[in-house]
């Protein structure tokens, strides 16, 4: 699920985990996510890790003032549908993040947001496998007339750890 909940079960080896993270800082959120291996993770999940950072990719390289919620949300959604997985990416592309973690403007399937310089979002797309495993790479970016500014610096390359 794009959100868990804790519980009791413990993290085992050759797993994949989703570490979601933000603080507040002068009263402003931010909102951060990466995904961590713990050991060697089968075939079909380090696909799933590269097709949501091949997707997450594409999408940062089109966010740019002008650049419409929907618009911006198919384009990871594409890359991740043709690959057999459209049905697995739940939730929209992003959102905005300022004075709340979650405000708009919104990029998902339904925005009728633009994107405006100044505007700072999240990209991160997400595959989850029922049963199996989840996947989320999330930036926050400053949208810029003619890019954006990605204000992340956590590596995006799977990492293991323990």
């Amino acid at each position: 699920l794009p959100h868990a909940e804790a519980g009791e079960r413990e993290i085992g080896a050759g797993e994949l985990v989703v570490i979601d993270m933000g603080a507040i800082v002068d009263g402003y959120c931010s909102d951060c996510t990466r995904t961590f291996a713990t050991g060697d993770i089968d075939v079909e999940a380090r696909e799933v890790y590269e097709l949501v950072l091949e997707a997450q990719t594409a999408a940062l390289e089109s966010v740019r003032a002008g650049a419409g919620g929907k618009a911006l949300d198919a384009v990871a959604r594409e890359l991740i549908a043709a690959a057999g997985h459209g049905d697995e990416f739940g939730h929209g592309l992003g959102h905005g993040v300022g004075i709340e973690v979650h405000e708009a403007p919104r990029l998902g399937k339904t925005s009728e947001d633009e994107l405006v310089a100044g505007d700072v979002v999240t990209v991160e797309p997400g595959v989850y496998v029922r049963g199996r495993f989840g996947v989320r790479i999330e930036d926050l970016v400053s949208v810029q007339d003619d890019g954006c500014r990605n204000l992340a610096s956590h590596p995006k390359e799977l990492e293991v750890v323990g």
